[in-house]
């Protein structure tokens, strides 16, 4: 197989990659929460999931932007 070169990346199993997203989605996702409680005091419901749900996704987009590409 040879020594490994200077530029070698071990290949990262499909469970790492899911628990990465996961966890991206649901940090995004409790700050986007917490958000909605820090400007308004007893927020509805739909606008609690509503911040959340944005809050997954920029996260996830930050992730996807500025991570390694494979």
């Amino acid at each position: 197989m040879g020594a490994l070169t200077e530029h070698h990346r071990c290949p990262r199993g499909r469970f790492s990659r899911v628990t990465d997203a996961l966890t991206t989605l649901v940090v995004g996702s409790v700050i986007g929460g917490m958000a909605v409680f820090a400007l308004e005091e007893q927020p509805a419901g739909a606008l609690v999931l509503a911040a959340a749900a944005l809050g997954a996704v920029l996260a996830n987009a930050v992730r996807q932007a500025i991570g390694p590409r494979f």
